[in-house]
């Protein structure tokens, strides 16, 4: 099954998993030898004796070492028992650094392969996740209503991209609308399932403050149109217009912090995730 590599200089990576964190220590242990020529095969998903036997007899034949990151513990005694049966040099890199997190953490390990592959995918995700909210903030390109998997629909100042970023961290893809009476919103928004938007309001005199204490941030005056009662009012009865168009649930965030509001959004999408 294995045709043997006649390389005197050979590891057999071995894993019950994908078998990148035995194969990044093995290339980081082989740096310090740089004049030396390493030759690296990876034997992933090792699930069975059988094939473990037969990886032994290869590194026998070809007199190779092993390296192995095996969470199943059958399997683990069976590999370090054949592998010194047979005279081959088998490394256990993962079993010191659990025993020792087991003993410091009175916890048992759960034993399941592939878990720091999950992990890394979950990351991903959450940098995918990060990186859709940034490029589809503020309406920037309504193709991002498409893909989203949640939509933020409101007027300026209203939590749109704080509460994009929160939700890309719990791995949400978020875009948000601003809504604007001189701008149509974009025609993407009345194309997408009406679950997957979300309209916020808030109550105009809070409107009224934050605005005006946005524009003091900025250097301007607080009398500024973008803060007046009158033009708050027009924007929150023309963002209700649309939002019924939309036909989409509406929070009120006047007075909520974004963790809150955010908390109410994942709960509405995951009824809807178990609805579908």
């Amino acid at each position: 099954m294995f045709p043997p590599f006649f390389n005197e200089s050979t590891v057999y990576v071995v894993s019950d998993s994908v078998g990148e964190t035995a194969e990044f220590v093995v290339k980081a242990a082989a740096s310090q030898f740089a004049s030396e020529s390493l030759h690296i095969r990876k034997f992933p998903y090792i699930e069975d004796e059988g094939t473990l036997n037969e990886i032994i007899r290869a590194a026998a034949d070809t007199k190779a070492i092993i390296a192995y990151t095996i969470v199943i513990p059958h399997l683990r005694t069976y590999m370090e028992q054949k592998a010194a049966e047979a005279g081959v040099t088998a490394v256990d890199l993962m079993s010191p650094i659990v025993g020792a997190l087991e003993k410091y953490l009175d916890r048992e390990p759960s034993c399941k392969p592939g878990l720091v592959r999950q992990l890394d995918e979950d990351y991903f995700r959450k940098v995918d996740a990060i990186e859709f909210a940034v490029k589809y903030d503020d309406g920037r390109d309504p193709r991002g209503i498409l893909r989203a998997d949640v939509i933020l629909i409101g007027v300026s100042r209203t939590s749109k991209t704080p509460l994009s970023m929160y939700l890309a961290n719990k791995r949400y893809k978020a875009a948000n609308v601003p809504l604007v009476p001189e701008v149509a919103p974009p025609e993407e928004l009345f194309l997408v399932p009406k679950e997957r938007c979300i309209g916020l309001v808030i109550e105009p005199d809070q409107l009224n403050m934050i605005r005006t204490e946005r524009l003091k941030s900025l250097g301007l005056t607080a009398q500024a149109n973008y803060a007046s009662m009158e033009r708050i009012k027009v924007e929150l009865a023309y963002s209700r217009t649309i939002l019924e168009k939309v036909g989409c649930v509406v929070l009120d965030v006047s007075n909520k912090a974004v963790e809150e509001t955010a908390t109410l959004i994942m709960s509405m999408l995951k009824q809807n995730q178990r609805g579908s």
